[in-house]
């Protein structure tokens, strides 16, 4: 609790830009607010469909899209919800790798790989996660993101700078 004092001291007096460490942070991410019931539109160089497993295999370019969120990445693995006698055609899950980025307005967020799950309109991102919300930047090994709420959580070894307006011209 003193830590937090302390923060809010600094940024309250107008420093130059501050850093500040945590290991885990929850942050409001209203920039990524988004409705998972929205289509996803997907486009990539190369698709392989797995009929046994019912997952299909988008690779090269991959840009994923809903509403105004917009997620790339190399390689992202789509699973589809089964019921008795197979998949159903509804995307269960996005399993994304090899460096992705995640953009809806003002915010970004990069990782090493994301896992979108969207029933429960979450995406997990892990590996060097870096966020941007304007000029402020937060990272840390992991990140989950709650598409209706707005809101993410961060974990492992949080560092924050946030600019506090008041630097010198």
């Amino acid at each position: 609790m003193t830590d937090l004092r302390v923060l809010l001291f600094i940024v309250s007096i107008g420093l130059a830009p501050v850093a500040v460490s945590a290991q885990g942070m929850q942050v409001a991410f209203g920039g990524l607010k988004q409705d998972p019931s929205l289509p996803v539109e997907m486009t990539a160089d190369q698709l392989a469909i797995d009929q046994n497993d019912g997952s299909a295999l988008f690779t090269g370019n991959v840009v994923i899209g809903q509403g105004q969120m917009r997620m790339t990445a190399p390689w992202v693995r789509v699973e589809y919800a089964t019921a008795k006698g197979g998949a159903t055609g509804q995307i269960s899950r996005l399993h994304a790798t090899g460096g992705v980025t995640l953009v809806n307005g003002s915010e970004a967020a990069e990782a090493k790989e994301a896992v979108y799950t969207i029933d429960t309109g979450s995406i997990v991102m892990t590996g060097d996660v870096l966020l941007t919300q304007g000029q402020n930047a937060l990272s840390s090994q992991k990140m989950v993101v709650d598409l209706k709420k707005g809101t993410a959580v961060m974990d492992g070894r949080v560092k924050t700078i946030l600019q506090t307006g008041g630097a010198k011209k």
